[in-house]
């Protein structure tokens, strides 16, 4: 079983633009969706749809239409007494795919809304496989939230991925000597500023990427998953380092993909699969969310981890310098 904390959930609400994005402009919009959704949730979504059990935490009223859909849709949701609204997150989408992300704060929390939050996880992390600590950090919590609840986490059978970016990002990885996740999945930006490279450079060099994301393996991590947009994504473990190109891919939106790969690989894992076959699952996910319109993720049927090129780097953590094994 997979669980799932999303602490700052989101209605997902996505405008399809007939043309270019132009600041300042009077747009047309094609088509206008919303969708129950942060990062954590996409993650439940995908686990449902391939028919893995999952339990998806987050801050909402149990009336909420929030809730209400996520069960409709089969997610089994335990909301948690909420400091606010849900909050709206607003993506824009151009037709050649390109996206724009306007994301909104959502409610200010206090010390007993994440209390509530994190014992919450923490009770069902004893049943489960996988925690997924996922998304943005409310307003009102420390940075250092979900480092410290991964030292909690620790403490159960769960193994534990986590995937968030700025202070919250920098937080955890301060302290990962002391309490480490099992899996990270940072972006190269996100990479780049965890190990003072350049994100250009990570992203479009594999090499770049696997030689960085091994100083956060170095440091305790047991598997970083580097998602790399266009560029396909590098795995990254104390016994090696593997790049995967992702199938020729018409993107649509971006919007999910990185949840989708993330959930591609705590499958693999689930199936007992190698790291190399964990990666190719996940970059099949993740290309598939982004030939898929708005925060739309996939199911099996839409991945191809057949069309999914997986080459092995070398070396692995022991010896940063990586480069293509011939």
């Amino acid at each position: 079983m997979i669980v799932t904390l999303t602490p700052n959930p989101s209605i997902d609400r996505t405008v399809s633009l007939a043309g270019e994005l132009v600041r300042g402009a009077v747009l047309r919009a094609e088509s206008v969706t919303a969708q129950a959704g942060g990062k954590g949730v996409n993650i439940s979504r995908a686990a449902v749809a391939a028919n893995v059990p999952t339990i998806a935490v987050l801050p909402a009223h149990k009336d909420d239409p929030f809730v209400v859909e996520l069960l409709r849709d089969g997610i089994d949701c335990r909301p948690e007494q909420p400091a606010g609204a849900v909050r709206v997150n607003l993506t824009l989408t151009e037709p050649d795919g390109t996206t724009t992300k306007i994301n909104t704060p959502g409610a200010e929390v206090t010390r007993a809304d994440l209390d509530r939050l994190a014992d919450a996880v923490t009770q069902r992390a004893r049943q489960a496989s996988w925690v997924v600590l996922a998304g943005s950090l409310p307003p009102g919590a420390p940075e250092s939230w979900y480092a410290e609840l991964v030292g909690a986490l620790r403490g159960t059978p769960a193994r534990i991925a986590v995937d968030t970016s700025g202070g919250p990002l920098v937080a955890l990885a301060a302290g990962l000597e002391q309490q480490s996740p099992h899996l990270m999945k940072p972006n190269g930006e996100e990479l780049a500023s965890l190990t003072g490279g350049d994100a250009d450079a990570i992203e479009a060099d594999p090499a770049a990427a696997a030689r960085a994301a091994a100083l956060l393996v170095g440091r305790g991590v047991e598997a970083v998953l580097a998602t790399l947009g266009g560029s396909g994504a590098v795995l990254v473990t104390a016994d090696g380092a593997w790049h995967a190109v992702p199938p020729p891919t018409t993107v649509v939106s971006t919007v999910g993909a990185g949840d989708s790969s993330l959930f591609g690989y705590v499958l693999g894992a689930l199936r007992g699969l190698e790291p190399a076959e964990r990666l190719r699952l996940a970059v099949a996910y993740g290309s598939a969310a982004a030939a898929l319109p708005g925060t739309t993720i996939p199911t099996p049927s839409h991945t191809r981890p057949d069309l999914v090129e997986v080459r092995a780097l070398v070396p692995s953590t022991s010896h940063p310098a990586a480069h293509t094994e011939n």
